[in-house]
């Protein structure tokens, strides 16, 4: 992620937090129709976390449209809280990598397919990508 967007830099980082939070999300739903017998105790979960995953897009993107409406000139303070969130964003993805990690490590269903370990190590690697997005903000700014 480049940083010259200057004063449209909270615009930025909403969009990638819009995307992540995204893809996340329809990975809750990957996961389930690749792992046909996957347990209920995940398959509750991956629904648990699709839903917050879900609210938490909808909040970014009412976030994009209140920087957009800004135009030109976004406010410290709307800026400051555009950046409050990136830590929640953050650990958000941690505990859904967590998740992944424990179906990937202790589901009998997937302990016997190929394709869902590598697809949920895939999934692993990207909500790790946003991980490092969103570290590279709260260091950098």
């Amino acid at each position: 992620m480049q940083f010259y967007y200057g004063q449209q830099m909270p615009l930025r980082i909403l969009d990638e937090a819009e995307f992540w939070k995204r893809q996340e999300e329809e990975h809750t739903v990957v996961i389930r129709e690749l792992v046909d017998d996957l347990e209920e105790k995940y398959v509750q979960a991956l629904q648990d976390w699709e839903k917050v995953l879900g609210e938490t897009r909808q909040q970014v993107l009412q976030y994009i449209q209140t920087v957009i409406r800004a135009g030109h000139y976004v406010p410290q303070a709307l800026q400051q809280q555009v950046l409050q969130f990136v830590p929640f964003w953050l650990k958000q993805s941690l505990g859904f990598i967590e998740l992944c990690r424990q179906i990937q490590n202790h589901s009998e269903a997937v302990k016997g397919n190929m394709t869902a370990k590598v697809v949920l190590d895939h999934i692993i690697r990207e909500s790790e990508y946003f991980i490092g997005i969103a570290q590279a903000l709260l260091y950098n700014l």
